[in-house]
């Protein structure tokens, strides 16, 4: 059960406080600005209590409020589970900031489930919030825009069909031993044949150019067969074991459960056998669309953006519109490799539902260039539009134009987006997605963007408090 209300403070609490126990600035700002917007956590507790049969009763779990800072808390120092546990834990302060007080910090999976109860929907939608509470308290007036995107990496090791092939080998072997353990008279007829399937991995790993164009193609087929007689006989298995139940209750549950997962990675086994007949032994290019880059993370991209150092990322794509004092207004997970130039549009009209009006600069790199995106920011309002040509010759009014002083000073504000960029990749943990799933990848790039937005407020929120003082002074 999730607790709907606030945890109570004690005397204890109380009187410490009343010490001159304070948060450090950035977190009291961004504490302060949470209190001032209850409707944000009634965002998190109906994600909390979804699916529920009846939240109020059973033991209490972690609070809404405590949901929310915590995770906050976790993306702006960049912290694990374990450790964000054990510094609420040890430090008052961030107990105050995170409404624990006196009560015991659970243990760092208790914030791993709740986290996870949140939805990628509901962050966008409290991003959506701040950003216009933002505009509302005149901390951003949108004259500005600067677009960019950038790869997301997932958890997944550098795909090549060897190596899918031996995950899955593996794979479907382990989980049918686990099956062998819960059955009550184990497994028939199931050889393991991960050792053969590890070799032949191996050897292709270590050839040298002059093996690969001798040796290549027989040791795949090598391993596509050992692989196929393991997803053979895997599905052999659950044939045989179909009608099979057990006495305990739980052990049954467990046998299903198994039983699911190896149809789900025999089915993916199937996909890599042909992705790696069709590539190795045909001949054939198969399409990006049609590849499988790991049998763990399935909704992996291939992502290819012409960079020298990483000519290719697997992963995916995420479009940023970032205000001139460093709101992120708009953030999306995009599916494939789509150009940046099908953003220009979009973009634009949501500024101005956000904004009620056309930015004044609306800046990018050349990515994002096309003759109809420049007329539409035109035609909507955009003063001056500060996207490089890309190909082409350039025309003597379009060369005037890009060294003109307004456009390299647009210029020179777009380049600050790349700074945002590398903030959240090293200091809000959005370089590498570590948990399963797409709607996991989804929810930490809405968290990465939300800590980010609170840690703008809270800065611009200070220098106006600031001003004030040195106005009063």
């Amino acid at each position: 059960m999730t607790r709907s209300g606030s945890c109570q403070i004690s005397f204890a609490d109380v009187e410490f406080l009343a010490q001159g126990v304070r948060l450090e600035p950035t977190l009291q700002a961004i504490s302060d600005f949470i209190d001032q917007h209850g409707h944000l956590i009634d965002k998190v507790r109906r994600d909390l209590e979804r699916g529920l049969k009846n939240p109020k009763t059973g033991r209490n779990g972690l609070t809404a409020q405590q949901v929310m800072r915590s995770l906050i808390l976790m993306r702006i120092k960049n912290w694990d589970y374990r450790e964000l546990r054990e510094r609420i834990a040890d430090g008052y302060t961030l107990r105050r900031f995170t409404r624990f007080y006196r009560d015991c910090v659970p243990k760092h999976d208790a914030f791993n489930r709740s986290f996870n109860r949140l939805t990628a929907e509901t962050l966008e939608t409290i991003n959506a919030i701040v950003v216009k509470a933002a505009v509302d308290m005149g901390l951003e007036n949108g004259k500005k825009l600067r677009v960019d995107t950038t790869v997301v990496e997932t958890d997944i090791h550098h795909p090549t069909d060897s190596t899918l092939l031996w995950d899955a080998v593996r794979v479907v072997t382990r989980l049918v031993g686990q099956l062998d353990e819960l059955l009550p008279d184990g497994v028939p007829g199931f050889t393991n044949r991960t050792r053969s399937a590890r070799r032949r991995m191996q050897e292709i790993q270590r050839m040298t150019p002059r093996e690969r164009s001798q040796q290549l193609v027989a040791k795949y087929r090598e391993l596509i067969f050992t692989t196929g007689q393991v997803v053979e006989n895997a599905r052999l298995v659950l044939k045989k074991t179909q009608g099979i139940r057990s006495v305990d209750l739980m052990t049954d549950i467990a046998i299903n459960a198994t039983r699911k997962e190896i149809d789900h990675y025999c089915g993916l086994a199937e996909r890599v056998i042909d992705q790696a007949r069709r590539r190795v032994l045909d001949g054939e290019q198969v399409p990006n669309q049609q590849k499988i880059f790991s049998i763990f993370e399935t909704h992996t991209d291939l992502i290819k953006r012409g960079k020298i150092l990483k000519p290719v990322e697997f992963g995916h794509k995420v479009f940023i519109a970032e205000s001139a004092q460093g709101l992120i207004t708009q953030y999306r997970v995009l599916d494939g490799n789509p150009c940046d130039d099908v953003h220009v549009g979009s973009s634009l009209k949501r500024h101005q539902e956000i904004f009620g009006e056309a930015p004044s600069v609306y800046s990018g790199d050349r990515g994002f260039f096309s003759r109809d995106n420049i007329q539409e920011c035109k035609d909507g309002g955009v003063e001056l539009v500060c996207i490089p040509q890309r190909g082409g010759k350039k025309t003597p009014d379009q060369q005037a134009f890009e060294k003109s002083p307004a456009f390299k000073n647009a210029q020179k504000f777009r380049a600050g987006i790349e700074g945002r960029i590398s903030v959240l990749f090293r200091g809000r943990g959005m370089k590498r997605c570590l948990a399963e799933g797409r709607e996991h990848f989804e929810l930490l790039v809405g968290a990465a963007v939300l800590a980010n937005n609170l840690m703008v407020i809270a800065r611009l929120l200070i220098e106006k408090h600031n001003r004030r003082r040195k106005r009063a002074a």
